[in-house]
C-alpha cells in the first residue's frame, strides 16, 4: 500500500480490487478545508460503485469523478 494514497476507510478491499481508482478518494490526509472540498467526491465514488453495475461507463464516470474532485480541490489551495 502507498503511504501518498492510503486505502480509503470508505471502500472495501473487494470494491480497491474491483476499481484501484477508489484509492484516489481518499481524504484524510488533507486539511479540514480540503477535506470538505473532497469528502463528497468520495461519497459519490462509494454510491457509484454501490448502485450501478461494474462496466465501461461505471469506470469512465468514476475517472470523470476524480477529475472533479481534484479540480475542487484545487480550487481551494490558496
Amino acid at each position: 500500500m502507498s503511504e501518498i494514497h492510503p486505502a480509503p476507510a470508505e471502500f472495501t478491499s473487494d470494491q480497491l480490487g474491483a476499481d484501484p481508482i477508489l484509492r484516489y478518494f481518499h481524504y484524510s490526509h488533507l486539511p479540514p478545508v480540503l477535506q470538505g472540498a473532497s469528502r463528497p467526491f468520495c461519497d459519490l465514488a462509494r454510491h457509484i460503485v454501490e448502485t450501478l453495475p461494474r462496466n465501461p461507463e461505471r469506470t469512465v464516470a468514476l475517472r470523470k469523478l476524480l477529475e472533479a474532485k481534484d479540480a475542487a480541490v484545487r480550487a481551494n489551495v490558496n
